[in-house]
């Protein structure tokens, strides 16, 4: 059996010691290859067209082009592709929703432990969401409103978690894999993930399912 490639990664943030800092303690783990580095949005762009990372990790406030602006040209060219991790020291709710629904996969603070954040990169490789508390009290709604998913989001929803495909849950519902697709891109818009095993696992952690 051949060993599993390891998992390529670009650092983006504008503080040299940091950047650094990351990428020797991404390096220091054998399934993780840091492929790239960039300052600000703008050469991360062309780092990542060049570097093609599965995974990105991204600070928020840089110079020129700042973080969600570079996740929003990401998304645009690849909806799924690289998978996006924000670290950032902010963690207020309009930094916390503005990334997420940007495209961000996963969100954490910069003084998440090193251990946890070499663990968020192989989560998200894997289709699994990474949020730290306070991305999910901002998506709780702390202040008052929460994500609300309609009886039929959340009905197709509890479906996917327990493995049905689309064509299984539009029979077991009895609507069309189309309506299915629309709901769970809503799904997805509400709970600020890309794909399937990221919105069960945010819904699980936010109480929906």
């Amino acid at each position: 059996m051949s060993a599993r490639a390891p998992v390529r990664a670009v650092v983006v943030d504008d503080h040299p010691v940091v950047r650094d800092g990351l990428v020797a303690m991404l390096g220091a783990d054998t399934g993780i290859e840091v492929v790239g580095t960039a300052a600000d949005g703008a050469e991360a762009l062309a780092v990542i067209a060049a570097a093609a990372p599965d995974v990105v990790l991204v600070d928020l406030r840089m110079p020129g082009t700042n973080g969600i602006e570079a996740i929003r040209a990401l998304r645009a060219r690849d909806p799924r592709a690289p998978r996006i991790l924000v670290l950032t020291t902010y963690d207020t709710d309009r930094d916390i929703r503005g990334a997420l629904e940007a495209g961000a996969d996963g969100y954490l603070l910069k003084d998440t432990p090193g251990d946890e954040v070499t663990r968020a990169v192989h989560d998200l490789v894997a289709g699994r969401a990474v949020l730290a508390p306070a991305a999910l009290a901002a998506l709780t709604g702390s202040g008052g409103t929460r994500v609300q998913l309609s009886a039929r989001e959340a009905e197709v929803l509890r479906l996917v978690a327990d493995g049905c495909t689309n064509r299984a849950v539009a029979s077991r519902l009895g609507i069309g894999e189309a309506t299915v697709k629309t709901h769970l891109m809503h799904v997805y818009e509400k709970l600020g993930v890309g794909d399937r095993a990221s919105a069960v696992r945010t819904a699980w952690e936010l109480g929906l399912v």
